[in-house]
């Protein structure tokens, strides 16, 4: 079984492939390396191996990981990229760098009231339900410009892009369609002036159509670390 350190070169091999091929600038897409449900050593390999981005789902989860390795905390960045639900957004407020997962404008608000003065501004993505899944969180992408445009304002946070988790899909064609919706998005809130940089999708099954559609960070955790337990 190959290692986290030869598994992280993979990925990003992968990612430099798909740069090359999109005519992105190299270096233009960030790897958050997805460690729920994966052991503090297995962040702490990753770590040693380059690695400073993690995304968690489980909010218990992380903050007990996030203790463990309280030594590196200065040199890691923690995203929060699952469902976050009111009574836990304090916690996540100190102890994140970024949420991916932000849903309802009452969430945001709750996240500027409770972030630490001490600490820089919490970066936010906005989660958008690009399939139009019932199952699935996410803003509608009717709904995003207004939630944008009110989570801009709020002290505490910096509004940095958007996310989503499109329908699974086989083909490169269907693949791309989702993260395309997204990017134009995302385009359109900038063309209104938000300024926003990033472009949270992708996963280890995709990467290359987000890639090719301008993701600026993907998000991989089966390709590093292995099939979950």
């Amino acid at each position: 079984m190959e290692s986290i350190a030869q598994a992280l070169q993979q990925v990003k091999g992968r990612i430099d492939r798909a740069i090359a091929h999109s005519g992105s600038a190299p270096g233009s897409v960030a790897l958050l390396a997805v460690s729920k449900t994966q052991p503090a050593a297995a962040v702490r390999q990753a770590h040693a191996a380059g690695q400073r981005a993690f995304g968690e789902n489980y909010v218990q989860e992380a903050l007990a990981k996030i203790e463990v390795l309280a030594d590196l905390r200065a040199q890691l960045e923690w995203h929060l990229i699952g469902p976050l639900q009111s009574n836990k957004t304090a916690a996540v407020a100190r102890a994140f760098d970024w949420v991916h997962s932000v849903d309802r404008l009452k969430i945001a608000q709750r996240l500027s009231e409770q972030r630490p003065a001490s600490l820089p501004p919490l970066n936010i993505c906005l989660q958008v339900n690009i399939s139009g899944e019932a199952s699935k969180a996410g803003l509608w992408p009717a709904e995003v410009a207004g939630v944008a445009q009110a989570v801009a304002a709020l002290p505490g946070l910096h509004l940095r892009g958007l996310m989503s988790i499109p329908a699974p899909a086989a083909d490169p064609a269907a693949q791309r369609a989702p993260h395309r919706a997204l990017r134009e998005l995302l385009a359109a809130l900038n063309a209104q002036g938000l300024g926003l940089d990033t472009l949270s999708m992708g996963m280890s099954d995709d990467l290359e159509a987000a890639v090719a559609e301008g993701a600026t960070l993907v998000r991989v955790g089966t390709a590093i670390f292995g099939r979950r337990a």
